[in-house]
C-alpha cells in the first residue's frame, strides 16, 4: 500500500481533543486521503507500549510514517508514544510549557479535565438542556416553551433536530423545534403554539434539490419527497419567515457545528456552562 497515509489519534480519555485538533489541521491538505485510527484511554505504560507496537506495524506495512496526534497528560506515557515510528504532534507539548511560563503557575497534569465531570452543576445544566430538546422535538409539546432559549422552525428534514441536540449538548442551550406542516404553510399566519414566542424563533431552510434527496431516502416515490412538493414547501416557509421578520439560514452547505455557531451568534445566545 505505497500511497496509504494514516492519521492516528491517541488520548488518555475520549479522544475528542486529539481528533478535533488533528482534523482541523489535516483538513487543510487537499488531495490526500487519510485513514484515521483512534486509540482511546491510553492511560498506562502497558497500553502505550501496545499502541506503539501497532503504530510501528502500520508504518512498516505502508512504508510511510503515520501522523500521530496526542492529547496525553502524563509525560511518561507521551514519551513512550514518541518512540513510535510516526510524526508525533502533542497538544500538551505544544502549549502547556508556554502557558506555565506566561501564567507563572505549574499545570496540575490531571487526566480527564477536558471531557470529564469536573463541575456537576454545569454538567447537570447540559443534561437538562438535552432533555429539554428531546421533550420539545418536532413540536410535540408547547409545555414550558417559555423556557426555551431558541425555537428552530422549518420544513420537515431541514436539520432542526440534530441542530437542537448539538446546541444542547455543546452549549447547554434549551432548543426546541417545530416542523412546518402543509397545513401551517397553507396560511400566512404563524403556528398558534409559537405566536407567544415569536422573538425566540429562528428559521431553517434548505435547497429543494437537497431536501428531495433526503426525503427520497426516507419515503421514496412519495408526494412528500417529490421535487415539486419540496420546492413548494421551501418557498412557502421562506415566505413565512420574511413576512414575519423571522431570521433564517440555509442548512444546505452547513455542518451542524456551523449551524449551531451561526444560531448562537444571530440569536445572541451565550454558552450556559
Amino acid at each position: 500500500m505505497p500511497n496509504c497515509r494514516h492519521a492516528i489519534f491517541i488520548s488518555d480519555r475520549t479522544g475528542l481533543t486529539a481528533e478535533g485538533m488533528g482534523d482541523a489541521l489535516l483538513n487543510q491538505f487537499d488531495g490526500i486521503e487519510f485513514k484515521r485510527l483512534t486509540y482511546r484511554f491510553i492511560d498506562s505504560s502497558e497500553k502505550a507500549e501496545k499502541a506503539v507496537e501497532e503504530i510501528n506495524r502500520i508504518a512498516a506495512e505502508c512504508n510511510l510514517r503515520p501522523i500521530i496526534f496526542t492529547s496525553i497528560v502524563d509525560e511518561n506515557i507521551r514519551n513512550i508514544v514518541k518512540k513510535s515510528a510516526g510524526l508525533h504532534l502533542s497538544f500538551y507539548d505544544a502549549f502547556i510549557n508556554q502557558l506555565e511560563i506566561e501564567l507563572n503557575v505549574a499545570a496540575n497534569h490531571q487526566v480527564g479535565r477536558t471531557h470529564g465531570i469536573q463541575d456537576t452543576e454545569r454538567y447537570d445544566a447540559r443534561m437538562e438542556a438535552v432533555n429539554f430538546s428531546l421533550n420539545h422535538d418536532d413540536g410535540v409539546s408547547a409545555k414550558d416553551l417559555a423556557h426555551a432559549d431558541v425555537i428552530l422552525m422549518g420544513v420537515s428534514r431541514s436539520g432542526k433536530t440534530p441542530t437542537c441536540l448539538y446546541l444542547a449538548l455543546q452549549y447547554g442551550i434549551r432548543a426546541a423545534n417545530y416542523p412546518l406542516t402543509p397545513d401551517d404553510l397553507a396560511v400566512t399566519d404563524l403556528p398558534k403554539m409559537l405566536k407567544p414566542f415569536k422573538n425566540k424563533i429562528y428559521g431553517l431552510t434548505i435547497d429543494p434539490a437537497r431536501l428531495h434527496h433526503i426525503r427520497t431516502e426516507r419515503r421514496p416515490d412519495s408526494k412528500y419527497a417529490s421535487v415539486e412538493n419540496c420546492r413548494s414547501e421551501v418557498n412557502e416557509a421562506e415566505s413565512m419567515f420574511r413576512q414575519h421578520g423571522i431570521p433564517f439560514t440555509s442548512t444546505t452547505h452547513k455542518s451542524v457545528e456551523e449551524l449551531a455557531a451561526s444560531i448562537m451568534l444571530a440569536c445572541k445566545l451565550q454558552r450556559r456552562f
